[in-house]
């Protein structure tokens, strides 16, 4: 899957990075492609985190993806 990340040049040195779809998924890293590899883990560990409480609740509810072109 792809995701929507911005990219920042942070002030005191080094970038942050988050995911516009995932709001948890915040990271940062001394360069840009650091930051772009640590938000990469990030959103990967906010996704198992999120699988692992709908298996918790899978009787009542299941993830799926849905496709939206603009």
């Amino acid at each position: 899957m792809k995701y929507t990340i911005i990219l920042e040049k942070e002030e005191e040195g080094g970038y942050s990075a988050q995911c516009l779809e995932l709001p948890g998924a915040i990271s940062q890293g001394e360069t840009k492609e650091e930051a772009l590899r640590n938000i990469k883990e990030a959103i990967e560990a906010v996704l198992e985190v999120l699988n692992q409480e709908v298996r918790g609740l899978r009787e009542i509810a299941e993830i799926s993806t849905v496709d939206v072109s603009v």
